[in-house]
């Protein structure tokens, strides 16, 4: 189990980006993100060539290296959220586990994201993430769907089992389509919402 595991090689095998974390505002962009080699360097030793290697491969992944230099303080929310995603991809972990990781970032930033979550997992990464954002939710393997913290279904995305749970969860008021090749979660009008409109 992980728990048996050393805590350094826990560390190198799972990285974690949490919701709402706070990390020092005077560390530049590039401290922050070296924060995530720390699992891979020995006691009070200076960053190797990889861990400068792996931190700018995050960096610019996140399309964050242009900041290197700026203080964490003087990012926006976004800018911020795609700092911590850059430490957490500077892992090079096996495992990426995330709770909310689209909270600031717009609706493009969001598909950057998806499209980086997706080419981990063409390397053979494991990628965990919690999501409100349904429709991204919808692009991934499997889905894990909970209410009320109780898990309600478990079962891969393009099952209809999963569509009817997912639907009920938000008491039917959303219905899940293929639309040009993915699925999608629609509003579903209901009759005390919406009135017939009849013409005169």
């Amino acid at each position: 189990s992980l728990a048996d595991w050393p805590s350094r090689q826990r560390a190198q095998q799972l990285a974690w980006l949490g919701q709402n974390e706070s990390s020092g505002d005077d560390l530049t962009v590039w401290d922050v993100a070296m924060l995530g080699r720390l699992p891979h360097q020995a006691w009070l030793s200076p960053p190797s060539a990889a861990d400068h290697a792996a931190v700018e491969r995050a960096l610019r992944a996140t399309q964050a290296w242009d900041w290197r230099a700026r203080s964490l303080g003087q990012l926006s929310g976004g800018e911020r959220q795609r700092v911590l995603l850059a430490r957490a991809l500077a892992v090079e972990a096996q495992v990426l586990l995330m709770d909310e990781p689209l909270a600031n970032l717009d609706p493009p930033h969001q598909a950057d994201w998806l499209d980086l979550v997706q080419a981990l997992v063409r390397e053979g990464k494991t990628v965990v993430s919690v999501l409100h954002e349904i429709a991204m939710a919808l692009h991934a393997d499997e889905l894990v769907v909970m209410a009320q913290g109780r898990i309600t279904h478990q079962g891969l995305c393009a099952e209809p089992t999963t569509h009817r749970a997912l639907e009920a969860v938000f008491d039917h008021r959303i219905e899940v389509h293929a639309l040009q090749g993915q699925w999608v979660a629609l509003p579903r009008a209901t009759s005390s919402l919406v009135k017939p409109h009849h013409a005169d």
